[in-house]
């Protein structure tokens, strides 16, 4: 690492920090009230692959302090920047990267048309535009608007902007930094182990100096332009971020040419606490802006482009893995998900009827590719994972929903048929399940995972013992990887249907009688559900309301959600009804 001062065009003093030498030039921007040393961990994971510089802002660390507010308004900045771009990058532009206020300024930066010719792209970390948050305070609160929903869309921001407004005040802020308060409550937020360099030394001044970022700066929130920013832009987001939320960014789509937003599971110090996220989002985003030859397609970063046209669907951008998606309740789940906006990953073991759900998924306007796989082939599912990862990114959603039938007296069930029915109905299950999870935490995802149980998953009906038993473990699984998987931002739905008509009657095993009476059954059984008249389409409309509201057991049909109560109310009559033969065998 190299170390100079820079001048700036006022006269004070930055300190900057080369880390490496090769490569296109990143320059990390810091927030507030942190200095450069808050990218420790992402510099580590960029070094050898970039140029990368860090450096201290005005008023922070080992840089000085400007003589007057003046000093820290949004051009004198900008001006920061370029100062130190023309200084540290031989071709005078450079990849600009901001964690929190020095996110804010960078997007002030990336619409100053004077700026376009240095930034060669823009990634903002868990902060904003003032620029945006003005236009989001008059948008949502235009006459035109519900009254209702735009104040809440206000409120849901400004409340996380509370600070900002308490800077405005004379001495009270100053005076909470140097009673200690702040960085109490800066500690309890970050909820970051700290170590050497973060918090730095100069802590408690940078803080204090600080302030005047937002006092010489907030009146730009209440004279928004509509600005529009010049490079390729990408954002980062928390979804548990306490001072930034996804509606600040509403408008990107109209006012960056080039725009990505990526929402992944986490708070605010990203920097500290997803550095590999961060370093692998900053290198795809320059690879694409420098056309690197030979650098491998970067899947989560075309999934995150914003497409204005499409951003009103819940489910567009993301990917969806279904199981059993060739037939029944997979098919269907498959199609409700691709009309939301998901591309959808078809897995069947019947290529034909995987070919044709995907050809009716492109026809809705997105992407669909057909793996054959049998999902309890535990090394077929790894390869499918491996697949999935390197074509798409980690999945957003994934629904294993693939199983298959066996009823049969618990005598005359065998060890062989109930390893074929563990195996599909049980192992898939923890297959798809572990894989995918493994990647949604690894990619800082929030994701959703959906496991098709059944309403038999808490009736014990006769001859059922190897379905029912599958069923009840892919419930208890999906209530503890509920639990487990919470802490990641993953959600995990267990769907119970009832008597639908999915057709996998049509081929369910009859264990203990001879062919002939096995069709019997199977014809008996098929006609009865088709009676039934409930099609796998209300099952697919349930799994896309488990996803987007997070619940987490959901028994469709009468009969299921019945069943349901009386299991928990009344076991005993439960039993007792389940000892019928509903079929009159």
């Amino acid at each position: 690492m190299t170390r100079q001062t820079v001048a700036t065009t006022d006269g004070v003093s930055l300190t900057v920090d080369v880390h490496s030498e090769d490569g296109p030039t990143v320059v990390l921007v810091h927030g507030y009230p942190d200095t450069s040393r808050v990218w420790d961990e992402v510099v580590a994971l960029l070094v050898g692959r970039f140029r990368v510089v860090t450096y201290d802002v005005r008023g922070a660390g080992d840089s000085g302090v400007p003589d007057s507010r003046d000093g820290y308004r949004f051009e004198q900045l900008a001006a920061d920047l370029r100062t130190v771009i023309e200084a540290v990058s031989p071709d005078g532009r450079a990849h600009v990267v901001g964690h929190d206020w020095g996110g804010i300024q960078g997007f002030e930066a990336a619409t100053m048309p004077e700026m376009a010719d240095v930034m060669a792209s823009f990634t903002c970390i868990g902060g904003g535009s003032f620029d945006h948050a003005g236009r989001l305070l008059y948008r949502h609160l235009s006459p035109s608007r519900h009254p209702l929903r735009g104040l809440r869309a206000v409120r849901k921001q400004f409340t996380r902007s509370w600070y900002i407004l308490g800077f405005q005040l004379p001495v009270l802020p100053e005076a909470i930094w140097n009673s200690g308060l702040a960085a109490r409550i800066k500690n309890l937020l970050e909820a970051v182990e700290p170590r050497e360099g973060h918090p730095a030394e100069t802590f408690e001044q940078d803080g204090i100096n600080g302030i005047e970022l937002y006092r010489a700066n907030l009146g730009r929130v209440f004279r928004p332009r509509r600005d529009h920013v010049h490079p390729p832009t990408q954002v980062i987001l928390g979804d548990k971020d306490p001072f930034a939320s996804v509606e600040l960014f509403e408008e990107l789509p109209e006012l960056a040419p080039n725009a990505w937003l990526r929402v992944v599971h986490g708070g605010h110090w990203l920097p500290r606490t997803h550095p590999g996220l961060l370093a692998n989002a900053i290198t795809e985003l320059v690879e694409h802006v420098e056309h690197v030859e030979g650098a491998d397609p970067a899947p989560e970063l075309e999934r995150a482009a914003v497409d204005r046209h499409d951003r009103d669907l819940p489910f567009h951008g993301k990917v969806a893995v279904v199981t059993g998606a060739g037939n029944g309740i997979g098919r269907a789940t498959a199609i409700a998900l691709a009309e939301r906006g998901a591309d959808i990953v078809v897995v069947d073991l019947d290529e034909a009827a995987g070919n044709r759900t995907a050809t009716f998924v492109r026809h809705l306007g997105v992407r669909a590719g057909v793996h054959v796989v049998d999902v309890s082939d535990a090394s077929a599912m790894e390869a499918l994972a491996k697949t999935v990862l390197e074509e798409h990114g980690a999945p957003d959603i994934v629904v294993n929903s693939a199983g298959i039938g066996i009823t049969g007296s618990f005598l005359d069930t065998r060890p062989g048929d109930w390893e074929r029915i563990l195996g599909v109905n049980l192992w898939g299950v923890i297959h798809g399940g572990r894989l995918f999870a493994q990647q949604m935490v690894d990619a800082g995802r929030p994701g959703h995972i959906v496991n098709l149980s059944s309403g038999l998953g808490y009736t014990p009906a006769r001859d059922l013992s190897a379905y029912a038993t599958t069923k009840a473990a892919v419930l208890m699984l999906s209530e503890v990887q509920r639990n487990e998987l919470a802490d990641h931002g993953i959600g995990v739905s267990a769907i119970c249907p009832g008597i639908v008509d999915t057709g996998i009657t049509d081929r369910t095993a009859h264990v203990g009688v001879d062919d002939e009476e096995g069709d019997r059954r199977r014809r008996m059984t098929s006609e009865l559900y088709r009676r039934r008249s409930y099609g796998p389409e209300k099952v697919a409309a349930a799994i896309v309301d488990a996803v987007l509201h997070d619940r987490a057991v959901v028994p469709v049909t009468p009969e299921a959600r019945f069943g349901r109560i009386l299991s928990r109310l009344s076991p005993g009559l439960n039993r007792a009804l389940a000892r019928t033969d509903i079929l009159g065998r």
